[in-house]
């Protein structure tokens, strides 16, 4: 819709037939609405592709160069911005650095600096494989031939959404969800995103707040296929980003056995496997079942970046059986290429199984369930809803209580006021969240910076409570339903995720929590004083 609207301002002739977007219903958007061309000046210089993708930006990125621009330091810069924004893990620097560095990491072989095949060192493909075999509990060996290297999931979004979907076709995607696959998939591709959109309300078949299920993805085909626009795929998120959701098997199975009845391919996205920081949750992956109910239209793709704390090393890799697919997206690798010094680096790194197992992964766990023990502690003091899961790197949070008329407008309105105050954080709108006022924080985060970074946080919050308190008695008469939900079900808290069988099973510590955030959450003391009693 955006590009149409940009063509319609003056091109340079070139005629953009192919590039039309489709309209869909109000109910599922093309593009994020952080995508629009009002007010736009239309560079000659550039296609309307070009055009378009020079506006391509919303809070995320906005942010993002904030932040780059006063980065907080603890010396240079203490006033800086601290990022609770971006997904990375900084809590292993010390055990990365001193890991990459060994001697055994220092080689350069003529090969390494000469055109690589595309799908990358045959070397490293076999290593993948057997990392992957063991990691995710496959019951039979995987084959090198099957993976493919490329740097970044990025750059693997964008080339399989280019070669499974004709431009102007679709994918399905739950919502919320990592916004930065939206840019991933359209810009080079043109494919667009249909959104099952998932709200925090316990209801029929949903046990938990934001839960995907099989209904809610045959009602949001069926509504895309009924506006004429061709579904071909449906990308899958384990552990979930910003959720924290990790899914079962049973879970799993039903999305691929859905996608299989519709003849759709499955992007699963595993990015986080390795992160799931407490013993009490188990993650399943799609290459660990017994059996794919359609093997040829299951993708998985998975990278280091997350997982061994090295967002500035690009790499992830695809695991397909379909070998169509596989030279396809290889063809796509020319530009997507990793270098051949850091595939042997990185074939080392997975080939050290002793040094993953008994010192990253423990240390990496332990720092990473800290820093989330902090952070969610916290919260519940401000008496915060929140989901509290045991994967990623991520909280989501309930911020509602803080907008008063519970628009995008005014959640926009109190990210801007974070980031005035020197944090960055994630709003819903750029995870495509159907109930505005949920955020996304990232918590894994040296001790120091977390402290100081929830302080702002606290302190912008009792700001916004307190002009809220205080617009509610200039306004004495003014009906509680006017925006805002009654506080009963505006709020879900928040014990971890588990299974129906073990739900009797909350701690005391969750059951306190629970009972301090109804009451700070309540309005029923102010509006019920003893002046009033009098």
């Amino acid at each position: 819709q955006a590009l149409s609207e940009i063509e319609g301002m003056g091109g340079r002739g070139s005629n953009l037939q192919e590039m039309r977007v489709r309209p869909l219903a109000k109910r599922r958007v093309d593009m994020p609405s952080f995508c629009n061309p009002s007010g736009f000046q239309r560079s000659p210089y550039l296609s309307a592709r070009g055009n378009f993708a020079n506006i391509f930006q919303g809070s995320t990125e906005e942010g993002y160069k904030a932040y780059h621009a006063d980065k907080y330091d603890e010396d240079k810069n203490p006033n800086g911005i601290i990022n609770f924004g971006t997904s990375e893990n900084k809590l292993c620097f010390d055990l990365m650095s001193k890991r990459l560095t060994q001697a055994d990491m220092n080689v350069m072989d003529p090969s390494l600096l000469q055109y690589p095949d595309w799908k990358g060192h045959m070397f490293l493909r076999e290593e993948v494989a057997r990392f992957l075999t063991y990691y995710c509990k496959a019951p039979a060996p995987l084959k090198a031939e099957n993976v493919i290297v490329l740097n970044g999931c990025g750059s693997l979004f964008s080339a399989l959404a280019t070669v499974l979907c004709d431009p102007g076709e679709a994918v399905l995607i739950a919502t919320p969800f990592y916004g930065g696959i939206t840019q991933s998939i359209f810009l080079y591709g043109n494919v667009k995103l249909v959104y099952v959109y998932l709200d925090s309300k316990i209801t029929g078949t949903s046990t938990r707040p934001f839960q995907l299920t099989v209904e809610k993805l045959e009602k949001a085909l069926q509504d895309a296929r009924a506006e004429g626009v061709a579904v071909r795929a449906l990308i899958l998120l384990n552990p979930q980003n910003p959720l924290g959701d990790i899914y079962s098997l049973s879970e799993l199975r039903d999305y691929l056995e859905f996608a299989k009845r519709h003849e759709l391919h499955v992007i699963v996205d595993e990015i986080y496997m390795l992160s799931v920081f407490d013993e009490s949750a188990t993650f399943h992956s799609v290459l660990g079942m017994d059996r794919l109910p359609d093997p040829q239209r299951t993708h998985v793709m998975w990278g280091i970046t997350k997982d061994f704390a090295v967002s500035g090393i690009r790499f992830g890799t695809l695991y397909t059986e379909n070998q169509d697919v596989a030279n396809a997206v290889a063809s796509l690798c020319y530009f997507h290429g990793v270098c051949g010094p850091v595939q042997y680096k990185v074939a080392q790194l997975l080939r050290d199984r002793d040094w993953i197992n008994q010192v990253y992964l423990r240390a990496n766990h332990a720092r990473l369930k800290a820093a989330h023990t902090y952070v969610t502690d916290e919260l519940k003091t401000l008496g915060v809803p929140f989901l509290n899961r045991n994967a990623g790197f991520f909280v989501w949070i309930d911020f509602r209580k803080y907008l008063k008329t519970g628009t995008f407008e005014e959640e926009l309105l109190l990210w801007k006021r974070f980031l005035d105050n020197k944090v960055l954080l994630s709003c819903g709108k750029a995870f495509e969240c159907s109930e505005p006022g949920w955020f996304r924080i990232i918590f894994a985060d040296k001790t120091h910076r977390l402290q100081l970074g929830m302080q702002r946080i606290r302190k912008v919050l009792e700001e916004r409570e307190q002009e809220i308190l205080a617009e509610e008695k200039e306004q004495p008469c003014q009906s509680d339903q006017d925006g805002k939900a009654d506080s009963t079900d505006e709020v879900i808290f928040v014990s971890r995720h588990q299974d129906p069988t073990c739900a009797s099973g909350s701690s005391l510590s969750d059951l306190i929590g629970l009972l301090q955030q109804q009451m700070r959450s309540s309005d029923w003391l102010q509006k019920n004083t003893a002046e009033q009693f009098a």
